[in-house]
């Protein structure tokens, strides 16, 4: 079904359920004419006249029955000075989806549609109030879990990753017209000095994006969330460190061998890093098909996992299932953890020592029932994925793997763009290498969009944002 842009649309824009207030929001040319149809102000007010920024108490009425609806608080707020540049109207009602739900229809039914997922925010920017990376900002800071991703999705809200792009974007464009400008007159010879300023210029700009770039491997775990999985055989107490980390009875545990059976999944706050960590059924050979199963997809956890914590139990020898895991873990970023640390040590630490490759491995020794070695656990947890974060912090970072891939393509045009020039290929050739790495910056803010893109972007909002 075709939509056009010119729509009045009209969405629930808080989550649903049951709350103090919740809010049907509505955005176009036509917003305040369909809500003052709908809207008996307690005093003589007209929201056509009504100044922006102006709050409204009275009732929402179905002019169809006549029937009161809900007691409200209009708040009007006109183009060009909204979220989207268009008139907006935000409906504040008691937070029942009843009188949610109502109201909305009244809105449907007096002339707006259905907001798509992340239409208000779409418009926003097809208007020009943000650009396409503050866009994807908002997404992020609605699902930022730490203040650490809200501080990130704030800076890039705010524009510093637009400005830093921007700007780079404007030097990129003067030394394209530049050789643009001697393609058009070639009796013109460049001089060499021009020819060493052009490659001055591209350099300075890789290792710009190059530092850029650099930031996104630790930076991602802030917007993703670091990905850990809990290995080991079972009974070893990998329910109860994920009961411990979260301080909650999230897993069964029991004393029978094959209690987990599935992945189980939460989120943790550690100093500011979301973790997104996995409770993984126990390891080992088994004829059991349900049991089977949970152990494939621990398997599969550690494949998909940013970083893995084996667990074994320090009071029993290392059996055949403990060295099958080892091998399985050698080629993740892993963490060794030697459980149950309050009891009789039975296990020879020289036997993981040897059976390891890497000598940074940490292996650490825990009680996940007393919370023993638990501090030391979480600085492990950050120091394997964030070692260099603070130095590299100082500034704009990228998490979005959508920005990273438009800066890499960019580094590789520039790349090409230098090796012509040092070559002294036709300038039409380089031209053409310079004009495509100008589109790829231009792909990270939306000066160059795809519709495809907008939309796989946008898809991902919830509707009413």
């Amino acid at each position: 079904m075709f939509f056009s842009d010119e729509d009045t649309i009209a969405a629930i824009s808080t989550p649903l359920g049951v709350g103090g207030i919740g809010i049907v929001r509505l955005t176009g040319k036509d917003s305040v004419s369909i809500v003052q149809n709908l809207f008996t102000p307690a005093k003589q007010k007209n929201l056509t006249t009504l100044k922006t920024y102006r709050v409204v108490y009275g009732f929402i009425t179905d002019p169809f029955s006549g029937e009161t609806v809900d007691e409200v608080l209009v708040t009007c707020m006109k183009a060009p000075a909204s979220y989207t540049k268009e008139d907006v109207v935000e409906i504040s009602c008691h937070g029942g989806m009843t009188p949610l739900r109502k109201t909305l229809e009244l809105v449907l039914k007096s002339g707006a549609r259905l907001a798509e997922p992340g239409e208000f925010t779409k418009r926003a920017f097809l208007h020009g109030r943000i650009d396409l990376s503050q866009a994807e900002a908002v997404l992020d800071l609605i699902h930022s879990k730490t203040d650490e991703s809200r501080r990130i999705a704030m800076e890039q809200l705010r524009g510093g990753l637009s400005e830093k792009i921007t700007s780079m974007r404007n030097r990129l464009v003067e030394v394209c017209a530049n050789i643009e400008a001697h393609i058009d007159f070639p009796e013109d010879e460049i001089e060499t000095a021009t020819y060493d300023q052009v490659c001055a210029s591209l350099q300075q700009m890789k290792a710009k994006l190059k530092r850029l770039l650099g930031t996104y491997e630790e930076a991602k775990f802030f917007r993703e969330g670091l990905s850990t999985a809990i290995v080991g055989r079972p009974n070893v107490g990998k329910s109860s460190l994920l009961n411990m980390l979260l301080k909650k009875d999230r897993a069964i545990v029991t004393d029978v061998p094959g209690t987990t059976r599935d992945v189980i999944e939460e989120y943790l706050n550690i100093d500011g890093l979301p973790l997104r960590i996995m409770d993984t059924a126990g390891i080992r050979h088994v004829e059991d098909i349900a049991e089977k199963e949970g152990v494939r997809r621990s398997l599969d956890s550690i494949q998909r996992a940013d970083l893995v914590i084996a667990m074994f139990d320090r009071s029993e020898a290392l059996r055949n299932d403990d060295h099958d895991i080892i091998k399985k873990v050698m080629n993740k970023n892993t963490i060794i953890v030697l459980n149950k640390c309050d009891l009789s040590s039975r296990l020879d630490i020289s036997d993981i020592r040897s059976s390891i490759t890497q000598d940074w491995i940490p292996i650490l020794n825990i009680s996940a029932t007393r919370g023993d070695g638990l501090d030391e656990l979480k600085a492990a947890i950050v120091d394997s994925c964030l070692k260099d974060w603070k130095e590299e912090r100082e500034g704009v970072v990228i998490s979005n793997i959508r920005h990273k891939t438009a800066i890499e393509h960019t580094i590789a045009s520039l790349r090409r763009a230098e090796h012509l020039l040092k070559e002294s290929q036709p300038l039409e050739f380089l031209a053409l290498e310079l004009r495509d790495a100008l589109d790829s910056l231009g792909e990270i803010v939306g000066v160059v969009t795809k519709e495809d893109i907008l939309n796989k972007i946008f898809s991902d909002f919830c509707i009413g944002k």
